[in-house]
């Protein structure tokens, strides 16, 4: 036994000694001094191997992986070769194994670079990479240690997926503070052929923010996806939140929550022209829709692979993802974007609405029957409104330059803006004052050009082809309120139906506005845009053509 555990004896004395020591009926002793030794060959490796991690940051788990399940492959061959196959020295292997699998786990946390480096996040997932691959050689043979590995390395992996996430956070915040996060440059790969639909450009920002995203996926290997899809996809969630508040501070205007980005220090930069809100907004609408998507596709390709496989989804542990995950991804992307969408409309519709201090949209104007009214001569859209549809047409003609070849985008902002102006109409109490007021009279042609006016905005969300519902059902709770509201104040709301019927054969344009809004569902009305654009003298919008 003593010549046995000598660490000098190479590979083939050792083997001769045990077989030694199994003719004379000392089997068990054998085994365990088989197991000792490949231990302390091992430890020797291990040993020398140390002092070169700190040069070899990346690869170096994946030397300390090798030299670890290369031992117990070996332990289990010899084991088979001079034992044959015993129940108790296989649970004896096992345990042995395990022993020096946890103190491998050990050695590469002790050896690992700063948990936020790219060199950590490297070697983190070249040694997901490694390690697994050799718990599925060793598989084959009975030996199953994938479940105990990841129970021992996930607390290090997850942190260095956590700090390497919070380093890129903040370089997205820090970006939002350099110069050039307006200027646009084309994106990469960009399809030459003039029979293709043109990309769109992005922003600075948007480029490096998909640089960022891409730079991560270049450091994450296969079986990282398939154990911590998860994390990683929901860590993209939040890299693009961040980046979609870093965009709200560039837009003009305060947002909801001032202090929503980590830096408390302010954005000097502002995206003042239509062009360059449109850009930023489209940008970020590309990013969500297209390239990010495209970017972690390999999630589920990886995943699905795995399963194909094994037959079965075991081992794919509580980081992976499933469809119904990514779905529930993206519509969290999607509120993102609603929140960017939603404050660039109420910071326009308020720049349009306050002039001066002044708001455009006084009630007081149904009141007076000033120069904002045409009830008299004739039927047509008040003033504010006729300079709100010139506003719109104007950013749907930058819109149409700067987002070119995405339409939807186009119509949703133009839809919401809409929207908002209904939305502001509702919500403003002022603005519902003014008729609560008993000094000031009310007249019926108030409620009339009311009325038209609440209209005019249905039919600039219907013949732009803009989803027009949320702005119907608005206008028609505007319009019952306004009804009670005059109603209130004794005035009889049917003079104002007489009087939309008795002009009915000069301009039966009114007695549609009227039934449209009140009896029955929206109808198309291009005679409204073929008038307003001859009184306005606006160009007209692209879309009205199909109205």
């Amino acid at each position: 036994v003593r010549y046995s555990e000598q660490p000098s004896l190479s590979s083939t004395e050792l083997r001769k000694s045990l077989s030694g020591l199994i003719r004379i009926g000392k089997g068990p002793v054998a085994h365990q001094v088989l197991l000792k030794a490949y231990g302390s060959r091992l430890h020797r490796d291990v040993e020398a191997f140390l002092p070169t991690c700190s040069v070899y940051t990346e690869t170096y788990s994946a030397t300390l992986s090798q030299l670890v399940f290369s031992a117990i492959s070996k332990v289990l061959k010899e084991s088979s070769t001079l034992f044959g196959d015993n129940p108790t020295n296989m649970n004896r292997i096992i345990q042995w194994s395990e022993y020096e699998i946890e103190a491998f786990a050990r050695l590469v946390k002790e050896k690992s670079p700063l948990p936020e480096s790219v060199s950590a996040l490297r070697s983190a997932c070249i040694c997901i990479q490694t390690t697994l691959a050799h718990c599925s050689c060793l598989e084959s043979h009975g030996l199953k240690f994938s479940k105990l590995l990841m129970l021992l390395l996930r607390p290090h992996i997850e942190e260095v997926l956590e700090l390497n996430f919070r380093r890129v956070r903040r370089k997205i915040i820090d970006s939002a503070r350099t110069d050039d996060i307006l200027l646009l440059a084309p994106q990469e790969g960009s399809p030459p052929s003039d029979s293709v639909a043109p990309k769109m450009m992005l922003t600075s920002s948007g480029k490096k923010f998909m640089a960022v995203i891409n730079d991560l996926l270049d450091h994450v290997t296969p079986m990282t996806i398939v154990h911590f899809g998860g994390t990683i996809l929901s860590n993209f969630l939040q890299l693009f939140d961040r980046y979609v508040e870093t965009l709200i501070k560039v837009l003009p205007g305060p947002s909801e929550d001032d202090n929503v980005v980590e830096s408390q220090e302010p954005v000097e930069l502002k995206a003042e022209s239509d062009a360059q809100q449109l850009a930023l907004i489209g940008t970020a609408y590309t990013i969500a829709d297209e390239l990010l998507p495209a970017a972690v596709s390999k999630f589920f390709y990886m995943q699905t692979k795995k399963k194909e496989t094994s037959g079965t989804s075991e081992g794919l542990g509580p980081g992976s993802i499933y469809s119904t995950e990514y779905k529930e991804w993206k519509r969290h992307l999607q509120h993102s974007l609603d929140k960017l969408r939603d404050h660039f409309c109420r910071q326009y519709v308020l720049s349009f609405i306050y002039l001066e201090g002044k708001s455009r949209l006084d009630a007081r104007m149904y009141l007076e029957g000033g120069d904002d009214l045409f009830w008299d001569s004739d039927p047509l859209p008040s003033l504010p409104f006729q300079a709100l549809f010139g506003r719109l047409q104007q950013l749907a003609s930058v819109a149409g330059d700067v987002l070119l070849g995405k339409e939807k985008i186009q119509k949703v902002l133009l839809s919401r803006l809409t929207e908002t102006v209904v939305m502001w109409l509702s919500n403003e109490q002022e603005f519902w004052d003014v008729f609560e007021d008993e000094s000031i009279q009310l007249q019926p042609s108030g409620l009339q050009q009311l009325i038209l006016d609440m209209h005019f905005l249905v039919e600039i969300a219907v013949c732009g082809r803009y989803p027009h519902r949320p702005v119907q059902q608005l206008v028609s709770v505007i319009i019952t309120r306004a009804i009670a509201a005059f109603s209130a104040r004794e005035v009889d709301p049917q003079r104002s139906v007489i009087k939309i019927f008795s002009v009915a054969s000069v301009y039966p344009l009114r007695v549609c506005l009227w039934l449209n809004i009140i009896m029955f569902p929206p109808l198309k009305f291009s005679a409204l845009f073929r008038r307003m654009n001859g009184f306005l003298r606006l160009p007209r919008l692209q879309s009205t053509s199909s109205c």
